[in-house]
């Protein structure tokens, strides 16, 4: 059996993942590096570094191309030598991804692979828009939403452009530590939310 697919995501309660402007030398946009204080407790004993851990255990990661672009392709390594699996619309001729990163432009099939490549541990995923393309085609299991009490008023949105179709979401688990709220969702498929 294949672990899940699970978006990892620090957001504002208003629903940002980066603030205005992100771009090359101001990845997180203005104000945006407030969502990740969170991680400044990752190697505590609580909750924090619970979710850290977890998030570091997975077994492949699955990034959107503008993602994966702004964090310098990760020099091709995001944590321990995992696959990264780069969610894209096009592939250029002669652009090669750095390590075990395979640029892969359709939905199901960049699910497929790294489902397949981490066996039984858990798929990451990483981006806005690779969040939204794999929830609109069912592909996304869980998310795990490190929600910061901060509104950031303006940046880059987490869950814009998922079409009409509503998604039903289970909370299966809370966490709380300072400054941030974990909240694990399972996604329902859409035969069980009907």
């Amino acid at each position: 059996m294949n672990g899940p697919i699970r978006l990892y995501m620090s957001m504002s309660l208003d629903g940002y993942i980066a603030g205005p402007d992100d771009r090359p030398g101001q990845e997180l946009g203005r104000d945006g590096g407030r969502l990740f204080n969170w991680l400044d407790d990752r190697e505590s004993d609580g909750p924090s570094g619970r979710v850290y851990r977890e998030a570091l255990a997975t077994g492949a990661v699955i990034s959107g191309r503008r993602t994966f672009e702004l964090a310098g392709r990760w020099q091709g390594d995001h944590h321990d030598g995992v696959p990264i699996f780069v969610l894209t619309h096009q592939v250029d001729d002669g652009d090669v991804p750095p390590g075990h990163s395979p640029f892969v432009t359709d939905a199901e099939d960049c699910a497929l692979q790294p489902r397949a490549a981490a066996g039984e541990r858990p798929v990451m995923v990483h981006g806005a828009g690779a969040a939204q393309a794999l929830l609109r085609a069912g592909q996304v299991d869980e998310m795990e939403i490190h929600l910061v009490p901060v509104l950031l008023g303006a940046g880059r949105r987490l869950f814009d452009h998922l079409g009409s179709d509503h998604i039903e979401l289970d909370l299966v688990r809370r966490l709380e530590d300072r400054d941030v709220t974990h909240l694990r969702y399972r996604v329902r498929q859409p035969e069980e939310a009907a």
